[in-house]
């Protein structure tokens, strides 16, 4: 048998691998040989006649090779021929007819549709359009076949025939069928290696260090639900597991083999598994030669065994009817609801541990490691398929065939998110980042295996150790450490920070990037706002306090004469005792509306719309003396008087104020004002005085800035005017250390002027003190 054509394998529904290739002019006897075994029946529906000629021609003609106008298809398992599929093109056109066999033995098994499916991809790469068909009508499994390939196909009866005529246009119903079909075929052949019911570990060793002897243990304090055993010709029982001499002496034939032997052993072990019936291998050996890798393929493929790896890290199926840790990673898995694939095994270790402290948990963990034959799209099928994964994590390096698995995430993540990295080349990243002028620190996550506790092996040293120290600092990760940070000692002198979890240290470096930037941004100066006059301030302040020892919230009119020594941009404002009072200053500040703002006050009110002391829109004189009678009756003998503004129109409304902190000092605050201001507690502060820098970063601060700046379309409001309140307030509060409490609510901001609408001052008594004095406490 010659076989000059490529060759490839593929899955049939009940997860069987088949080899499909063209057929040569060497397969005639075979091809022949698979007509003689087919019964009359098969012969007769197939060929509409039972006799030997119409076998023997049909043989020659798939025999004759590949061609521009024929071509055919084998279908083999092991040695022997189970399906054949062949098109002869009509002469001058773009149509081609067609033929299909399957073996008696092999039916009910997707065989014909997937010989069908590699037979329209080759016709459409020869330009053929449309395939015919010539049938009995009693051929129902052949017609089936037709029906269900998802393609647009048409039927004619004649008598007993059937012609049909199938359109190899692409159409999303022809890739959502074969979709489907692969979706049940890769289920079948992964059942033996996510949901074995028997495991052999072949290679486990009897020393601490040895990687099979540590899945072994794995698997059986896992709590494994099936049978398992171990391979070893110099021990009886290893872990507590009985262990034979080879897999040809097991009691049973197992469905997953897992071989932890050196890498010249590997492809002998594969095809002994591969003779005893193992359906499936995990192989963690790594460091396979060419030759080695392609032998083991070969004998997988030949014997259609599904193999994870090799040079992986295990793989593990929490479901309590599987219960399968068949992996060298250092501690149990939480069971959860993630499906996990990776190629690098440290980065699986890291996703196992972090999903566990999420609380998430695994279904089922997979290391693709070299990715020889079970690929990512594999596990994507399986999860959608398991009824127990919500969540699907693939760390890949490669991907075997892009489009495919695009198409499959997209189907998938309909029914789960799907989260993918495409890894970096994951072994000199460490020296390369830290020698690289655009990074500022490399953080390095280490994630232990048990392999590694056993021999002792240090990866704090194996990494940060180096022979000269890195350009860059380092910060490490041990997901194992038991303390939160620890300061580890390296060789070449000084310490590197290493984190029990990875968020911690991101949030660390977090920390010091703002610090960094902090140091780096300009120092700025302190302004000098005009016309202010701090004496007159002063004055004001220790009258009022004679007046009242004890301190407390400033009169209307006190508040005014203090604030108006510092410049700030009042709204107008009368103060009257009694209703006529009310009247003539209503008559004096109304705006061009005519309406007014009257206020209640007594001593100590201080949140005046919060119990009603507040009457809006009030114009002409009725409305006035209807408004304070309404506050008179309300509040009684503790009114002492109202004030009077205009009513303010329409604007942004802000809070500034200052505050004085028992730890900092004078801290000046700006934000959202109006009723909301202390629901939303949208503010944000800067120690006094400010500079120019601290005024421009205060008023970014808060969540509202957007509207003092431009929001939706809208432009910035008099940002000049609320820097020239904020650098006022700044210099009170450096002026007077009685100024207790201060604030402005609210600020109304507009694009051509800013006004301060209501303003509440309270002082205490309070020493003089130079803050900048040398002295002691």
């Amino acid at each position: 048998m010659t076989t000059a054509e490529p060759f490839t394998h593929a899955l049939l529904t009940d997860g069987a691998t088949v080899r499909i290739r063209p057929a040569v002019p060497g397969d005639a006897e075979r091809v022949l040989a698979f007509y003689d075994a087919m019964s009359p029946e098969n012969r007769r529906l197939r060929f509409f006649s039972s006799g030997r000629r119409a076998a023997e021609l049909a043989a020659a003609r798939v025999a004759e090779g590949p061609g521009d106008d024929h071509r055919a298809l084998l279908a083999e398992a092991g040695d022997r021929v189970i399906g054949i599929a062949d098109y002869s093109r009509e002469p001058g056109t773009t149509a081609a007819d067609i033929s299909l066999a399957v073996a008696d033995d092999q039916h009910h098994r997707g065989l014909g549709t997937l010989l069908l499916e590699h037979l329209v991809a080759a016709a459409r790469g020869a330009g053929i359009t449309v395939f015919t068909a010539d049938a009995l009508s009693a051929n129902h499994a052949v017609l089936e076949v037709f029906a269900d390939l998802g393609l647009r196909t048409r039927r004619h009866f004649d008598g007993p025939e059937v012609r049909c005529t199938i359109d190899l246009t692409p159409t999303d119903a022809y890739l959502s069928a074969t979709d489907r079909r692969a979706l049940v075929a890769d289920v079948a052949s992964l059942r033996p290696l996510l949901r074995p019911r028997s495991v052999v570990v072949v290679g486990a060793g009897r020393t601490p260090g040895s990687v099979g002897r540590a899945v072994l243990r794995g698997v059986r304090t896992g709590g494994f639900a099936g049978l398992l055993r171990a391979v070893n010709p110099h021990a009886d029982i290893i872990e507590w597991v009985p262990s034979h001499p080879s897999v040809s002496s097991l009691p049973y034939v197992p469905d997953l083999a897992v071989l932890a032997v050196p890498a010249p052993a590997v492809p002998r072990v594969a095809g002994e598994c591969g003779e005893s019936g193992v359906r499936a291998l995990l192989v963690l050996t790594a460091g396979l030669t060419r030759e080695e890798a392609a032998e083991l393929l070969a004998h997988c493929r030949r014997r259609g065994m599904r193999l994870v790896g090799p040079n992986c890290l295990g793989l593990l199926n929490t479901a309590p009817d599987v219960r399968l840790n068949a992996t060298f990673a250092a501690g149990p898995p939480l069971p959860g609801t993630a499906g996990v694939a990776v190629q690098s095994g440290g980065v699986g270790i890291a996703v196992l541990d972090g999903l566990s402290r999420l609380g998430i948990g695994v279904s089922t963990f997979v290391s693709l490691g070299d990715k020889y034959d079970v690929s990512g799209n594999d596990l994507l099928r399986w999860w959608e398929a398991d009824g127990r994964t919500d969540l699907a994590v693939l760390h890949l390096e490669s991907f075997g065939n892009p489009r495919a698995f695009s198409r499959t995430a997209r189907r998938v993540a309909g029914a789960m998110p799907v989260l993918t990295v495409d890894a970096g080349r994951m072994r000199r990243c460490v020296d390369r980042l830290s020698r690289c002028e655009e990074v500022d620190t490399v953080l390095v996550v280490l994630v232990p295996t048990a392999v590694a506790a056993a021999l002792g092996d240090d990866l704090v040293g194996a990494v940060l150790h180096r022979p000269s120290p890195p350009a860059r600092p380092v910060v490490a990760v041990l997901p194992s450490q038991s303390t939160r940070v620890e300061l580890l000692p390296v060789r070449e002198g000084g310490h590197v920070p290493a984190y029990g979890d990875a968020q911690e240290a991101a949030r660390a470096l977090a920390h010091a990037v703002t610090r960094a930037r902090w140091l780096a941004r300009p120092a700025g100066t302190v302004p000098e706002p005009a016309g202010v006059d701090s004496a007159a301030a002063r004055g004001v302040v220790a009258r009022h306090l004679r007046d009242h020892p004890e301190g407390g919230w400033l009169d209307p009119a006190t508040a005014a004469e203090l604030l108006g020594h510092y410049g700030f941009p009042l709204s107008p404002w009368a103060w009257a005792a009694d209703e006529d009072g009310a009247v003539r200053a209503a008559e004096r500040l109304a705006g061009a509306d005519g309406a007014v703002v009257m206020k209640a006050h007594w001593p100590g009110l201080v949140h005046k719309s919060a119990v009603g002391a507040v009457v809006l829109d009030l114009r002409g004189a009725e409305d006035v003396r209807s408004g304070y009678r309404a506050l008179a009756r309300r509040f009684g003998d503790r009114m002492t008087g109202v004030v009077v503004q205009p009513l303010a129109g329409r604007g942004t409304e802000l809070f500034a104020g200052v505050v004085q902190d028992a730890v900092f000092g004078p801290l000046v605050l700006f934000g959202l004002g109006g009723t909301a201001t202390e629901v939303l507690a949208d503010h944000a502060a800067r120690l006094a005085p400010l500079t120019d820098v601290d005024v421009r970063e205060l008023m970014r601060a808060p969540r509202c800035a957007p509207l003092v700046f431009g929001h939706r379309g809208g432009g910035p409001v008099d940002v000049p005017g609320l820097e020239q309140v904020l650098l006022r307030l700044s210099r009170m509060a450096a002026d007077l250390p009685e100024l207790a409490e201060l604030d402005f609510n609210p600020v109304l901001a507009r694009r051509e002027s800013v006004v301060v609408v209501d303003a509440r001052v309270r002082l205490r008594p309070a020493l003089p003190v130079d803050p900048y004095l040398r002295r002691l406490r």
